[in-house]
């Protein structure tokens, strides 16, 4: 017996200091994360975490969700070469295993090696036909002989320029701050898949909800609801406004949050004479919309250094802002993205790769405009150019005396001599918008207890239950609208 004791604590002892020893080493799980090293990132993190009783809140905070991030990345990286390939060659039949490498090289092909593996981007092989401009041109080639073969399948478009015009035309003969309301009637569903949380648990939804913004939109009545009790979010609480339900998940069922309203939103267009735009850098009303704003707003040396580069020696407000727009608009196009919550900030990783999608891109020309004094926030929700409709990010720019003005730097320049029309969305905006957000990464009520499934922006919704956040593989959303009324 005594001889089984002294076993016992010689075996604890070595465990314990096993442990002790293994708490002693410096891992740097930064560094490994840039390597591409997540496995042994994710154990110098988890060791970091049972070492440290006495971490402090928001250290313990941060390292869980570096766990959640990496995890997070492994979904959006899924695609091997073979895949890739397989959808290129649908376009460029010739297309080889050197030729994923050359586009590599131009960023036009995105991939990460994780544990020493090459895994692409989901949406890799589409973005590149958006980013490389050979590959452009033989898919838009391809897709009007394609149409030309089938003009059954030809959408007519929204005539966008046209509606523009319009608002831009009726603002100077009225001189009304908004104008041409469009009503939308909409629903809004999350729906949880049985077996996905314990039958009986109870499941928290939030689900993003219009917010009443003077002269642009309002009118907004619920029509329904499921379930039908709700807390709506005060408009003035957060920037971003939701509405919030709780039910217990059904046992062999979907469980059903959803929402449905009307409301009816504005176009509108500022005109501005650059010569009477004047300097507030020193405003102390302004100063929130002209500073840094961890993660995805600070001004980096290579912010810097670009914005040097566009500005040259302009000092007018609104120059700077039209010179900005239009280097964004040509030098950024448009791409699919990952999620926001992967990022360490947006817009290092656009100058680095030279595309975005519509948040990236206006995350960067926010942040070049805080940096030129230009006071600017954002806006999102979701844009309508029937039948299409998507998701969307845009925001607003402040010029004095004109005050807060509508851009989205993503719809960018029409191709118009009229100069009005070249530059409406610097300080314009058309009428088919649905607004839930005039912030990045606010605060929900009820407060959310884990780490939001999107972190900076609010469109689809958020779930989760006792025990923690649910990712997006774990339920479904849909959306449905209709135009009611429009002038």
């Amino acid at each position: 017996m005594h001889l089984k004791r002294n076993l016992s604590g010689l075996i604890l002892t070595t465990m314990a200091a096993l442990t002790l020893g293994a708490c002693n080493v410096q891992r740097d799980y930064s560094t490994m994360i840039r390597q591409g090293q997540f496995k042994r990132a994710t154990r110098a993190i988890r060791f970091e975490l049972f070492c440290n009783p006495t971490l402090d809140v928001a250290r313990r905070e941060k390292l869980n969700f570096e766990l959640l991030r990496l995890s997070r990345i492994r979904k959006d990286f899924t695609k091997t070469e073979k895949d890739v390939l397989e959808y290129i060659r649908k376009y460029i039949p010739t297309a080889s295993y050197s030729d994923l490498s050359r586009w590599e090289r131009t960023k036009a092909l995105e991939f990460m090696r994780i544990d020493g593996k090459k895994w692409y981007f989901n949406n890799a092989a589409q973005n590149l036909f958006r980013l490389d401009p050979e590959a452009k041109k033989i898919k838009q080639t391809a897709d009007s002989l394609r149409l030309a073969q089938h003009p059954e399948n030809k959408v007519e478009e929204f005539p966008l320029a046209e509606h523009a015009a319009r608002i831009i035309r009726t603002t100077l003969s009225s001189a009304a701050p908004a104008v041409h309301p469009v009503t939308l009637k909409i629903k809004q569903s999350i729906a949880v898949q049985p077996h996905v949380v314990p039958a009986g648990a109870m499941l928290r939804a939030w689900i993003p909800f219009p917010r009443v913004i003077p002269q642009r939109q309002g009118d907004i009545k619920i029509l329904g609801s499921q379930p039908e009790r709700y807390i709506l979010a005060d408009n003035d609480y957060s920037t971003q406004r939701t509405i919030y339900f709780e039910q217990p998940a059904l046992a062999d069922s979907v469980t059903r949050f959803s929402v449905e309203y009307v409301y009816t939103v504005r176009g509108r267009y500022v005109p501005i004479d650059p010569e009477k735009v004047q300097i507030t850098a020193d405003r102390i009303d302004l100063q929130p919309y002209l500073r840094e704003e961890a993660p995805h707003i600070l001004f980096t040396d290579e912010i810097r250094r670009i914005s040097a580069a566009i500005v040259g020696q302009e000092k007018n407000p609104y120059r700077i802002a039209q010179k900005l727009f239009e280097w964004v608009d040509v030098n950024i196009p448009w791409a699919s993205a990952r999620e926001y919550s992967t990022f360490y900030n947006i817009p290092g990783y656009v100058l680095a790769n030279r595309h975005g999608d519509c948040g990236m891109q206006t995350l960067t020309f926010i942040t070049l405009c805080r940096l030129n004094g230009i006071p600017a926030r954002w806006q999102s929700g979701w844009e309508f150019q029937p039948p299409d409709d998507s998701m969307h990010d845009w925001g607003e720019i402040y010029f004095e005396p004109y005050g807060w003005v509508p851009m989205d730097v993503t719809y960018g320049l029409f191709d118009s001599a009229d100069e009005r029309l070249k530059w409406f969305y610097l300080s314009g905006m058309d009428s088919y918008r649905l607004i839930f957000n005039d912030g990045i990464s606010d605060r929900f009520y009820p407060a959310k207890v884990y780490p939001r499934s999107e972190t900076v922006d609010s469109q689809r919704g958020e779930v989760e239950w006792s025990g923690g956040n649910l990712y997006y593989d774990q339920w479904d959303w849909d959306f449905e609208w209709q135009v009611i009324a429009a002038q």
